[in-house]
């Protein structure tokens, strides 16, 4: 359908249900890893199951709700990035990312996440756009700064994840610091 390359041969594409086999190989790969601080993947424990997650998401994204985007690198899955809670008639949506590990460290979800941004303010005019993560999930949270978004506080003990309740930190970007991060700096002629 579509593969946005987000160089050094990497690419986004959509996440659909016809990529149920790939999808699951990507999560046994990575699902200690991915699931230390979000349960993502964690009811797909076989390829049916898998797709079903899939599905619901194709579903969801039917419904303008939420979409994922696979991350490939080297022609493998090893990630993705999606919007969660996406709200056109108030004009505010959540984004989140998963990784395995051969996909860390790589600035992948950071180039894909500019990617997401640019068609959440630009094409779909979203005004706020969220960042929720775990405050131990120092990956995660770079990924907030190095977008520019600002920390707005933190959710104690608001997450239960196995068998603990998680801090969450709370990032936002608005649509009027989005582009004047986009602008080009003014010239000052005095």
């Amino acid at each position: 359908m579509y593969a946005i390359s987000l160089g050094e041969d990497a690419e986004l594409r959509p996440l659909e249900p016809w990529h149920a086999e790939e999808f699951f190989a990507h999560l046994e790969r990575g699902r200690e890893f991915i699931n230390r601080f979000i349960p993502f993947g964690e009811t797909a424990i076989d390829v049916p199951s898998a797709r079903d997650m899939l599905q619901r998401y194709a579903d969801l994204r039917a419904a303008d709700n939420a979409s994922l985007h696979g991350l490939w690198l080297e022609g493998k899955l090893v990630g993705g990035v999606l919007f969660l809670n996406f709200d056109a008639e108030n004009a505010n949506c959540e984004v989140g990312c998963w990784l395995e590990p051969a996909g860390t460290g790589r600035g992948l979800v950071t180039r894909a996440m500019r990617v997401l941004l640019d068609f959440a303010f630009e094409q779909r005019g979203m005004h706020r756009v969220e960042w929720i993560a775990a405050v131990d999930n120092q990956a995660s949270l770079n990924v907030a700064r190095r977008l520019g978004m600002t920390k707005e506080g933190v959710r104690r003990a608001s997450y239960p994840h196995h068998g603990v309740r998680l801090d969450l930190e709370v990032w936002s970007l608005l649509a009027p610091e989005y582009r004047a991060a986009d602008a080009p700096p003014a010239h000052n002629d005095h």
